[in-house]
C-alpha cells in the first residue's frame, strides 16, 4: 500500500504593524507653579531644562501641549506619575493620554 503525501502548507499571517503611539499632553492651570512644571518634565519626561522651560511656557500661552509620544503603557504610567506627583506637592497639574494620529 502507497503512503500518499500531502503538500498542503499552512500560511502565515505576517501583517505585523508597529504598536499604536500615544501622546501624553499636559493642560495649564492658575494654579500649578511653573517651576514644578518645569520640575516635571525634567524628571518624569526626560526634558533638558531648555525643553522643558519652552514647554512650559506653551502650555501657559496655549492651555495645552504635547510633552511625548510613546507606547501606551510608557505614556499610561508618566502620565500617572506626573499626577502623583502633583498631588503629592497639592497641584491639580492634569495630564492626559490620547492615540496619536500621525
Amino acid at each position: 500500500m502507497a503512503k500518499e503525501q500531502s503538500h498542503l502548507r499552512e500560511r502565515q499571517k505576517n501583517d505585523l504593524k508597529e504598536p499604536r503611539k500615544y501622546k501624553v499632553i499636559i493642560y495649564n492651570d492658575d494654579f500649578t507653579a511653573m517651576d514644578f512644571v518645569v520640575m516635571v518634565l525634567v524628571l518624569v519626561f526626560m526634558k533638558s531644562e531648555e525643553e522643558a522651560e519652552a514647554l512650559m511656557l506653551k502650555v501657559h500661552h496655549s492651555d495645552k501641549a504635547v510633552v511625548g509620544i510613546y507606547s501606551y503603557d510608557m505614556a499610561v504610567s508618566k502620565a500617572n506619575k506626573a499626577t502623583q506627583m502633583a498631588r503629592e506637592h497639592g497641584f491639580p497639574l492634569r495630564l492626559t493620554v490620547e492615540p496619536d494620529e500621525q
